[in-house]
């Protein structure tokens, strides 16, 4: 048996995926456990304490969790897929329920093993009978988790909840880790554990999908699945969570991660939204490449700057999709392009597109712009055609003479990729005026392409000894 205490239990998280169930078991056959239950009774929590951090967004306001969310856990050797589901409650009139059911269906549906999570302080509710029932008829493994068992004392509890029908109950603290291995250890005893292969994922393009709200990132990502993944909505702000999707093209692997919007800190109104915020951050900081969608109608506001500024700084990959052009009436993409190239100029070097995630136009290529922008962002050149290049550009337009001394470039080299960093040594630093690095990286881009990349140049006093 394993030991009462939580801290005992040997649970890594590898990567937070969000796979359709197809992919999963193509990949990686291994079994789903499902956390399951009304609204607003710890499911989040208990997620993120299996865990050992803080995946779902956990707040006191119902229905935060909308979309399904999977991670990866070892418990002592034996992998699982670990999925949180939003409340089912039929009876809701609030946004998005029928939407989450419908998610918290599926994830029943796909799973081995399913935990259901009451409430001990409220007791029965009629919504945790109705979720029983349904439960009940699925003729799954169920084990009935009593959250917010804060004490041992408190163990008396759970004997109302023997009035649901269910055969295997125990109490639990998501918020102490009070009884989190018993409970893991229990629910995958009732499934099989069979010899089977993992294979490992590699050379997965990682890809984010980030924009302001409502500017229809996961439309673009429904559309791209062709299934209904996630939660769609005309409402801003339906994705709260990272949803991360893997999907298979032409013997290609690509993740993409769907993101809730970034708003103007200003507008951001809970902590709901903050956490939101942060997650978007981190997603651009997951992937390689990052898709900027726009809503075309509004164009360009602060924000999108912000945001592709953003991902300028991380030095990412970035494609830039105006969504939602079916809407656009008397105007044409050429002038639009224009517009843009000035209001985003940083950004000229990077591909912009005119589409529509709702209906599918101009995104039938996307994914050769997603393959070219991969293979810059993992170009590696040598240093023979780079210094081939930066002596032909020295010779078209010499160094400035500064107080009587001239800007001398001895070599360059390339030091990483994804992204791509580049180091010139010259004889004094002070000497590599910012005009001129302009023009190098004009030249570069000229010579070498790498549209829709970051380029980074660094400068080196050339060590006197050497």
């Amino acid at each position: 048996m394993v030991s009462q205490s939580a801290s005992a239990v040997s649970i890594n998280v590898c990567n937070v995926y969000n796979f359709p169930i197809q992919t999963i078991f193509s990949y990686m056959k291994r079994p789903i456990i499902a956390l399951v239950g009304r609204p607003n009774v710890g499911k989040s929590a208990l997620f993120n304490s299996i865990c050992k951090k803080r995946v779902s967004i956990v707040d006191e306001q119902e229905a935060v969790t909308r979309d399904r969310l999977y991670v990866e856990v070892d418990f002592f050797g034996r992998k699982f897929t670990l999925v949180d589901t939003g409340g089912m409650d039929n009876k809701s009139k609030k946004n998005f329920n029928k939407e989450i059911l419908e998610q918290s269906k599926i994830a029943i549906q796909e799973a081995d093993g399913i935990i259901f999570v009451v409430d001990s302080r409220v007791g029965i509710t009629l919504q945790d009978r109705e979720v029983a029932k349904y439960l009940l008829k699925t003729k799954k493994p169920v084990l009935l988790a009593v959250n917010k068992i804060d004490d041992p004392s408190q163990e008396t509890l759970i004997g109302e909840f023997y009035g649901l029908g269910l055969k295997e109950i125990m109490p639990v603290s998501a918020i102490q880790n009070f009884q989190i291995a018993e409970i893991l250890e229990k629910i995958l005893s009732f499934i099989p554990e069979e010899a089977e292969e993992e294979k490992v994922l590699k050379n997965v393009t990682m890809i984010s999908i980030v924009g302001r709200p409502n500017v229809g990132k996961s439309t673009l990502l429904n559309h791209l699945c062709k299934e209904k993944r996630t939660v769609v909505s005309p409402i801003a702000g339906t994705t709260r969570d990272n949803i991360d999707v893997l999907l298979e093209k032409d013997e290609k692997k690509y993740l993409f991660i769907d993101t809730a919007g970034v708003k103007r800190k200003t507008k951001e109104k809970d902590v709901v939204e903050k956490f939101a915020s942060i997650r978007t951050r981190e997603a651009i900081d997951r992937s390689e490449i990052c898709l900027l969608v726009i809503d075309a109608v509004d164009g360009i506001t602060t924000q999108e700057k912000k945001i592709a500024e953003l991902i300028h700084e991380k030095k990412k990959g970035l494609i830039v999709l105006f969504n939602k052009w079916d809407l656009v009436k008397g105007y044409r993409q050429e002038h639009c392009l224009k517009v843009i190239r000035k209001e985003l100029f940083f950004l000229k070097d990077f591909p912009i597109y005119f589409i529509s995630a709702k209906t599918g136009r101009n995104l039938e290529e996307l994914f050769l712009h997603i393959d070219r922008v991969k293979q810059n962002y993992t170009m590696r050149i040598s240093t023979a055609h780079l210094n081939k290049f930066i002596e032909k550009a020295m010779q078209l337009t010499h160094p400035p003479m500064i107080l009587g001394k001239r800007l001398r470039i001895y070599y360059m080299t390339q030091v990483s990729v994804a992204p791509p960093k580049f180091v010139l040594f010259v004889n004094y630093p002070s000497l590599f005026v910012e005009a001129y690095k302009k023009y190098l990286i004009n030249h570069f881009r000229k010579t070498f392409g790498f549209e829709g990349i970051p380029i980074s140049f660094s400068i080196k006093a050339r060590n006197k000894k050497n």
